[in-house]
């Protein structure tokens, strides 16, 4: 028989005062609670600010009040195809589609964006892509998650738009790439940042048009060595941060669907609005 004072057989949890076993769960409320103190202490000495401005906020990583006012949420009525926002349903025809989509339709079979690129957007997104503000990636997620929830239930995988080599390389990081895995890791889906690539660079799209922008794109993806065995007979998901007349994700998509996916969907954390429905006219 052991002495009281002899110490327990390997493998056995050792008493602490009361009878309590310092066990697994013991050692994980610890070291929560030294986290939470880690924490509280953090935000006393650097109080949490809004993503967007100077203002406190009660939790770090949120925007404050007047900054989340200022965002403008895709919502219903859109575009059941691209995701364009409507000004009110009656811009929509029979089968839910812009004047675009119902002209042309796109290859993808749905696109959704989370918020309206306007100035709101701009002040989360501009720094994120061009002021290595990589900490936007999750919140931005977050919102382009609930905006996509119907894609990313029906993704098998989840890539992003790729920026070319020069960019990634001047930029230090490819912030498509950076969403794709926050989304994917907050719906459970497995991501391949790596799926596709940009086979040669091409000037800024911002001000110019449809046409124009589709003929720069034209034959500038490819997919990566083994790509097509990834894709073959299963749905991918497209992320990009700025979705704006969608032929950059149109000729991802053309790379993919030729290479046997099943059909290929597209999300992105912003949309630029159709000047041509601003108006409220009519489909």
């Amino acid at each position: 028989m052991r002495g009281s004072g002899s110490p327990p057989p390997d493998g056995a949890e050792r008493l602490r005062p009361g009878g309590e076993r310092a066990g697994p769960r013991l050692r994980a409320r610890i070291g929560a609670g030294v986290a939470a103190a880690f924490r509280a202490t953090l935000d006393a000495l650097l109080p949490p600010h809004c993503l967007t401005c100077e203002a406190e906020v009660a939790v770090q990583g949120t925007l404050c009040a007047a900054c989340f006012r200022g965002l403008g949420f895709i919502t219903e009525p859109l575009c059941a195809r691209c995701g364009v926002p409507f000004a009110h349903a009656g811009q929509a025809d029979a089968r839910g589609l812009c004047p675009g989509c119902a002209a042309a339709p796109p290859v993808f079979a749905a696109a959704r964006a989370a918020l309206r690129y306007d100035e709101g957007a701009k002040r989360l997104i501009l720094p994120f892509k061009h002021a290595d503000r990589t900490d936007l990636a999750a919140p931005l997620a977050a919102q382009m998650a609930r905006a996509g929830a119907a894609l990313l239930a029906r993704a098998d995988l989840v890539a992003p738009v790729p920026a070319h080599w020069r960019r990634r390389l001047a930029r230090r990081y490819d912030q498509a790439a950076l969403l794709a895995r926050a989304v994917a890791r907050r719906a459970g889906r497995p991501c391949v940042p790596d799926l596709l690539r940009r086979t040669r660079a091409t000037p800024a799209l911002g001000d110019r048009g449809a046409a124009e922008r589709a003929a720069l794109v034209a034959g500038a993806f490819a997919l990566r060595r083994g790509g097509a065995a990834r894709v073959a007979g299963r749905r991918v998901l497209l992320v990009d941060d700025v979705l704006t007349s969608g032929a950059t994700a149109e000729a991802c998509a053309r790379v993919l669907l030729e290479a046997g996916a099943a059909a290929v969907d597209v999300l992105a954390a912003a949309r630029v609005p159709d000047p041509r429905l601003a108006s409220g006219a009519a489909a």
